[in-house]
């Protein structure tokens, strides 16, 4: 993804545009299958360790990186984040809006020989939006009235109202596409992706070697790939110093920059949306007093977070999930306050805490959250917050959703194309991951605003709100969107870095 810099100039506008009125997608590559005689060389991949190997669960960039190589979407954003084809050839969309249709790729099949049907869609969305099942994407697709299979190679989406951003959330991480009937996801791995699996130790590695009957042309370009797990990324990138391992992909920033004078290696560096959220607890104490809200606010200096421990790489934060490369949504409208520690000191006071406030800071130990955690705490001891840092294991931090119940903590929030996501999920009142616990009337009013209206400018209007409103009472900080790193040794090619690391396309990369 070097070219990722193009996503600079591209408005989600003109993204949305596209894929409603275009009527349909692009034609899909051409089931003829690559030579295997053409698929040469082993990829060795270091990532952390994964906990959750069901596609309706996985949620850190190893499980995604992992899945996106057995299973295959039924349509994918690419590095520029455009919806392109994979396993649907093409689809159309109603003239109100309300049904979209997509066509099976023909030749797709899963690893066990049976063919991918629209039946396997249906089955696997259903499987997604049931609220039985309490899944992540239960609220996502909440707004699907139906699916049915009007083919054997056809499927038809029905919604409730209007959703510019529909075919967005059909690429969601979750919606790999499952065999019907499914029962054992997490452990036997029957895809139909471009790589099938030969080995898995939970603890240690996962051996793949290449789908030979890959529906698209030219994929895979490796005869195999290993995923090799460890603990940590500075063990990581040692590992790729020491030639043990040959891609590495999310690494604290610090680290990236001691990779760039390696001989042998190349590498990469790609803005995104992706950002670090430092968050309080608004459902109970002392989250639960705005005045504590605005002292957390008040006592931190973004500038020199950004500066400190992002080093100046990916772009500075303002409290809200719409960034910079989200150019037609994003403002800087609405002042952020100054930092003021006395200030900061004084509403703890009023709150009731004239002593101060001590609190477990929760961090997962990936990318700069630790180095973000050490800095927080430094800064926030000038207003009275003593901020014990517990760093945790990322698989730990995230495994039986811990990180949703502390009451302060550092979540990575990895990039996606379009902003509503992070709304839906994050931040509307009742989102699977309100990780705040936080509820506010006039967001939710706006957030359901900028997601059915297919009224740009009405959009634009709800996300400058939006942002007031996360910078004026919202209990989330967020100092920095972060660049993706990754570095890979030079005797390979295509390797093109996705702002999510996980959806990086690894059927692409071959050796020179």
């Amino acid at each position: 993804m070097s070219a990722h810099q193009r996503l600079r100039s591209l408005t989600l506008m003109a993204v949305v545009l596209i894929a409603l009125l275009a009527g349909c997608g692009a034609p899909a590559a051409s089931p003829t299958t690559a030579p295997a005689a053409q698929r040469q060389g082993a990829l060795r991949i270091a990532f952390e360790i994964p906990a959750k190997l069901d596609p309706a669960f996985a949620s850190a960039d190893s499980e995604i990186a992992i899945l996106n190589a057995i299973y295959d979407y039924l349509i994918d954003v690419n590095t520029e984040s455009k919806i392109v084809p994979r396993l649907a050839a093409q689809w159309t969309t109603s003239a109100d809006g309300l049904t979209y249709t997509f066509t099976l790729a023909s030749g797709a099949a899963f690893h066990d020989g049976s063919p991918v049907t629209a039946q396997d869609v249906v089955w696997t969305f259903d499987r997604l939006r049931d609220p039985q099942l309490k899944l992540p994407t239960s609220s996502l697709y909440e707004n699907i009235a139906g699916i049915t299979a009007t083919g054997d190679k056809v499927v038809t989406f029905k919604l409730k109202q209007t959703n510019p951003f529909f075919l967005y959330d059909l690429s969601d991480n979750h919606a790999l596409v499952l065999k019907a009937g499914t029962t054992d996801a997490a452990t036997k791995f029957n895809g139909s992706g471009p790589f099938r699996v030969v080995s898995y130790s939970p603890e240690n590695r996962m051996e793949l070697a290449a789908n030979d009957k890959y529906f698209i042309a030219g994929k895979p370009g490796l005869a195999s790939l290993t995923f090799i797990f460890f603990k940590d990324q500075t063990a990581s990138v040692n590992a790729l110093r020491g030639g043990q391992v040959d891609l590495v992909m999310r690494m604290p920033s610090a680290l990236f920059k001691t990779l760039q004078s390696e001989q042998g290696l190349t590498t990469v560096s790609i803005p995104t949306n992706g950002f670090d959220e430092v968050r309080l607890r608004a459902d109970r104490k002392p989250g639960n007093d705005p005045r504590v809200v605005k002292a957390f606010k008040l006592a931190t200096d973004r500038k020199a977070i950004f500066q400190t421990v992002s080093l100046g790489l990916g772009a500075a934060g303002r409290d809200s999930p719409i960034g910079p490369l989200f150019k037609a949504f994003y403002s800087e409208e609405t002042p952020l306050p100054a930092r003021d520690p006395k200030a900061a000191k004084d509403l703890l006071a009023q709150a009731g805490y004239p002593n101060g406030l001590k609190l477990d800071l929760h961090v997962p130990d990936s990318g700069d959250r630790p180095d973000l955690a050490v800095v927080l705490k430094e800064q926030w001891k000038d207003a009275g917050i003593d901020a014990n840092v517990v760093v945790e294991p990322e698989s730990v931090y995230y495994g039986n959703n811990g990180w949703l119940e502390v009451d302060l903590g550092i979540t990575g929030w990895g990039s996606r194309p379009i902003p509503q996501f992070y709304l839906d999920v994050m931040l509307v009142t009742g989102a699977k991951w309100n990780e705040a616990h936080w509820s506010d009337a006039e967001l939710d009013k706006l957030a359901k605003t900028a997601g059915t209206t297919l009224d740009e400018a009405e959009r634009a209007k709800a996300y400058k709100d939006i942002q007031r409103i996360l910078i004026e009472r919202g209990p989330i900080i967020i100092p920095y969107f972060f660049a993706q790193f990754g570095a890979v040794k030079n005797t390979f090619t295509g390797f093109n870095l996705n702002a999510f690391a996980g959806r990086t396309d690894l059927a692409a990369i071959r050796v020179k």
